[in-house]
């Protein structure tokens, strides 16, 4: 997925290993946004 020409998966998970870094107890909250985002980006249903 591109972004202005950027990739969006590489920032997005630089981006969620530093707040996993700063806020470790909300490990599994993000793990499960990520994969609800991914699962809907796979089918279709965002854009």
């Amino acid at each position: 997925m591109d972004i202005f020409g950027l990739q969006l998966s590489p920032l997005l998970a630089i981006l969620a290993g530093i707040l996993i870094l700063i806020f470790p107890k909300s490990l599994n909250y993000w793990v499960a946004f990520y994969l609800i985002i991914s699962g809907l980006l796979g089918l279709g249903v965002i854009n």
